[in-house]
């Protein structure tokens, strides 16, 4: 990995202070919650779209999105928003991960 990679995924990782702060100044954006469609009807952050991480057609669904949006992710602890952050960046997309998921943003 390298020490850009590393500064990249450091960087695209926000507090929940700073991804509702940040996601409130962005006039258009995606919102993306990647859980199970079971987690997201538990609850979910009101105008989020709902893309399950673990889904075989995750990555083709992902690359729909539009470029031209930044893309906040969360997931329930962060991790799978993480990952899908990192993919979405290295496709071109900028992408945020809430950092502690949905569980710190409550």
């Amino acid at each position: 990995m390298s020490l850009f990679s590393l500064f990249q995924n450091k960087s695209s990782d926000l507090s929940p202070n700073e991804f509702r702060e940040k996601m409130n100044s962005d006039l258009n954006y995606t919102l993306l919650d990647v859980r199970t469609s079971d987690e997201f009807t538990e609850g979910s952050i009101e105008g989020a779209k709902n893309l399950d991480f673990f889904s075989a057609r995750f990555k083709e669904e992902v690359l729909k999105l539009s470029k031209d949006k930044n893309c906040y992710v969360y997931c329930k602890s962060g991790m799978r928003s993480g990952k899908a952050v990192k993919f979405l960046n290295e496709n071109g997309y900028t992408a945020f991960n809430l950092k502690g998921g949905i569980s710190a943003w409550k």
